[in-house]
Parts: structure tokens; C-alpha cells; sequence
């Protein structure tokens, strides 16, 4: 009873301020056409229990920019058992704080019940609520209200809720000021607010960089400071936001903000040292440019090998010191790929499928030098030629490598067996000599005769 009087307390003096602002269609422009068929359900049937139910946070600030949402949230004050309880084809999942996965088809909205503030939380001293000694929350498991949801948002744009039902948006923090003026801002102080998630400065980067907005000056001033802390959260969330960033299709501008912004070391470490050498740039932000190229268009694009790319000149700078070292080029080439992979491990906590494709990607791209007798036959059948050469062209495109070697391969794999034939390169650079079987010794002719007498 104490615990919940002084937590209304102190969250009575921290909302305040935070006063909603009811936002009708006739200014969003937000119909409920616009909004997909699960979330409008979830919506509909949790009022219809009598609950409060809003889509909120990406999904209205991606319509609010005249986007589409690649998926929904949606916020409620049931509770997840209730929640379970409503819709059938449900399950409840998390462990930090559980949310409710409800499946409409192929579609799958995820429902989180109100969440209280951390300061509340900290004043009512409550065992759900912990922080480590940089401040980053450890446990966060705590319903509240709807103000409380929205106030320990991240940004303003984030901190919205739009129902359906009335076609309204709720807005506590002048997220709809904030889309139209182009600024991300970050709720409460900066700097509090990063030491409760350092996570939440490369999503300040990634967002600005994918919805062109501008990181507004009170938010920014903190993050180069702070960017340390990221050496504190757990490498499977620094990976998920990393992956996040790859597949935005807008990499390239967050690569580029994220070296403004002093982040780089915090996801890639390695990333510096390359961006820092023209050739390595080059490659690196044409390969980025090419990915969101192919996710622009619908295209299918491959973690394995953007990994590959960020890593590839580590790698090779590693590859020819084995080689200088004495070490023939295959062995070279994997003692550089495991050292490189070994480094990057403790930073970044890539999954070893990703790290099959990456070694298969540079393995070939010795192999593909290779341009004589049965290798080039064997190399189209290899399962990440593809991959390969594309990684290839990527190389001949710097001038890191002959351009001539790259419309070889072009032409060697369409062209029919004759042409083939012809092509083949008599001593390719790196083949392997042909050994010669040492002659035989032929016996003395006597001691032959000898043998055949006796």
C-alpha cells in the first residue's frame, strides 16, 4: 500500500507537465483504412472489453510521415493474461516484460500493457525496478498508466497513440510538432535517458537516418560522451540494432552519422580503422549503397555478406602480413579470416551462420583469381559463388583488383562450353604447377637378361 500511495506520488509530480493533446483526422489525415486489418481488430475487440487500446509508436509516426508501417503496436491497459484471454490465436512471450504475440493470419501484432515510469518505479522502491552503476535499467517490469507509457518513451515521435475506432492521435509530447519540423527529440534529459539504455543513441542515429530528420541539439550534446556506455549492453541487443541499421535501407547515411555522431566504435570497432584508409571507404560505403539499393527495391539482401564487406579489409590487411610472413596464400587467408573474426567477437556477437557465409565469401575471392584448367568449372558449382563474385565486382569497382578479372567471370558464366575452352588461362596467377612423375631408373640390359634366363 505505501509502495503504490508514494509511487502515485512521485508520478503525479512527474506527469504533470505532460498534458495530452487530442489530435482529430481532419489535421493527421490518418484514416483507419490506412492502418492493417490485425490492428484494427486488436484494437476494436480490446475496447470492445472494455479496455483502452491505441496503435502506437513506429507505426504512427511512419503514416504521421506518409509511410508504411513495416509492423504494428499496440498498446493497451488490459493485462497480458487478459489479453491472452480475448484473442484465441495468442501466446505471451518476454521474460524483462512480457507482451502478447495475437496472429491474424500471416500478420502478428504485438500488444504491451501500460508501462509505469522508472522514476515512479525508483521512489516507490520497487524490487522490479534495478539499475546497474552506469544507471542502465536492468529490470523494468512494471504496468502504468497510459501518461506513464507514454513519458518513458525514447522520442516524442515514438510517444504517440492513434486509435482506429475514433481515427484520433493522442500526443503528450508534441510528436506531431516534431515530424513536422524534421527533429528528433528525446523525452525527459538526454543524458539520463542514454545512461538508462545506451542502445538508444544508435537508435537516435539510425531513426534520423532513415526518416531524414535531425537530431535536435539538447538530444545530440550528450551522445559523443556517453558512447562508452555501449560497451555495457549485452552484444545480442548491440547485434539486433546493428542488423536493424544494415537493413534499413538508409545504411549508408547511418554509417555516415554514426562516425559524426562518435558511435562507429561501439557497434564496429574495426569500422574506424577502415573508413579511415580511402580504399577501405570506398569499398565499404559503395557496398552499403549497393545493399540499400536492393532493399529499396524489394530485393532480397544477405547479413553474411555485409558483414564480409565491413570486415573485408581487416582481413586482407591480416592476409597479406600472413603471406609476407611466410605463409602460402589459402593458409594465409584463413589464419587472417579467424584473427579478424576472433577481434570482432568480443565487440559484436555475430552468429556463426553469419560467420560461415563471411569465410566462404573470402575464401573465394582467392580462389577466383584462379582462372586455369578444372577450377573455374568447379567454382560455378560452389553454393556461394554468387555471393562471391558479386563481392568481386564490389573489389574490381574500387580498383582494388583488376577490373578485366570480374568481366572475365561475366563472360565465363554465360558462355557455352566451346567459349568456355577457349577462355581457360594457360598458367592462371596462383595456379598450382602440374607435378611430373619422376621417371623410373630402367635396368642394366644384362641384368634384365639375367632375370628372364633364370
Amino acid at each position: 500500500m505505501i509502495r503504490r500511495f508514494l509511487g502515485k506520488v512521485f508520478s503525479g509530480a512527474l506527469f504533470k507537465s505532460a498534458q495530452p493533446r487530442v489530435i482529430p483526422f481532419k489535421t493527421h489525415r490518418i484514416a483507419r483504412d490506412h492502418v492493417s486489418r490485425g490492428a484494427m481488430k486488436t484494437c476494436e475487440t480490446l475496447q470492445q472489453h472494455g479496455h483502452t487500446a491505441y496503435v502506437v509508436g513506429g507505426a504512427v509516426r511512419d503514416l504521421l510521415l506518409g509511410g508504411i508501417p513495416k509492423d504494428y503496436d499496440v498498446a493497451t491497459s488490459a493485462t497480458p493474461e487478459e489479453v491472452r484471454a480475448i484473442f484465441r490465436r495468442s501466446r505471451i512471450i518476454g521474460r524483462r516484460f512480457r507482451l502478447v504475440h495475437v496472429m491474424f493470419g500471416a500478420e502478428t501484432i504485438e500488444v504491451s500493457t501500460f508501462r509505469g515510469s522508472a522514476a515512479a518505479n525508483e521512489a516507490a522502491d520497487d524490487s522490479d525496478h534495478s539499475t546497474d552503476e552506469h544507471g542502465r535499467i536492468l529490470r523494468d517490469n512494471v504496468f502504468g498508466s497510459m501518461e506513464e507509457d507514454a513519458v518513458r518513451r525514447d522520442f516524442t515521435v515514438n510517444a504517440m497513440f492513434y486509435d482506429p475506432v475514433r481515427e484520433e492521435v493522442i500526443d503528450y509530447h508534441g510528436g506531431v510538432a516534431d515530424i513536422k519540423a524534421k527533429k528528433l527529440c528525446m523525452i525527459g534529459d538526454p543524458a539520463q535517458r542514454y545512461r538508462e539504455d545506451p542502445i538508444r543513441m544508435l537508435r537516435a542515429v539510425r531513426l534520423a537516418a532513415a526518416r531524414g530528420l535531425e537530431i535536435e541539439a539538447r538530444s545530440r550534446k550528450p551522445i559523443r560522451e556517453l558512447a562508452g556506455l555501449l560497451q555495457n549492453v549485452p552484444k545480442a541487443r548491440l547485434f539486433d540494432e546493428m542488423m536493424k541499421l544494415l537493413l534499413s535501407g538508409h545504411v549508408a547515411e547511418g554509417v555516415r552519422r554514426l562516425r559524426k555522431e562518435g558511435l562507429h566504435h561501439g557497434v564496429l570497432p574495426l569500422l574506424d580503422v577502415i573508413l579511415e584508409q580511402p580504399l577501405g571507404e570506398r569499398f565499404v560505403m559503395l557496398a552499403l549503397e549497393n545493399t540499400d539499393k536492393r532493399i529499396n527495391e524489394g530485393k532480397p539482401v544477405s547479413p553474411g555478406f555485409l558483414f564480409a564487406s565491413l570486415l573485408w579489409h581487416e582481413v586482407l590487411a591480416a592476409w597479406k602480413a600472413a603471406e609476407k610472413g611466410g605463409m602460402h596464400t589459402m593458409p594465409a587467408l584463413f589464419h587472417a579470416m579467424d584473427q579478424v573474426l576472433q577481434v570482432q567477437a568480443e565487440n559484436l556477437a555475430i552468429p556463426r551462420r553469419y560467420g560461415a557465409d563471411m569465410k566462404d565469401i573470402w575464401a573465394l575471392q582467392a580462389r577466383l583469381l584462379n582462372r586455369s584448367g578444372r577450377r573455374p568449372y568447379l567454382l560455378l558449382e560452389h553454393p556461394r559463388f554468387r555471393a562471391g563474385f558479386d563481392f568481386l565486382l564490389l573489389r574490381c569497382a574500387c580498383s582494388e583488383i583488376d577490373a578485366e578479372i570480374g568481366t572475365w567471370w561475366e563472360k565465363f558464366q554465360h558462355a557455352d562450353e566451346e567459349t568456355r575452352a577457349g577462355m581457360l588461362m594457360k598458367d592462371g596467377p596462383g595456379a598450382a604447377k602440374k607435378r611430373r612423375r619422376p621417371r623410373r631408373k630402367k635396368k642394366p640390359a644384362a641384368a634384365a637378361g639375367g632375370a628372364d634366363a633364370a
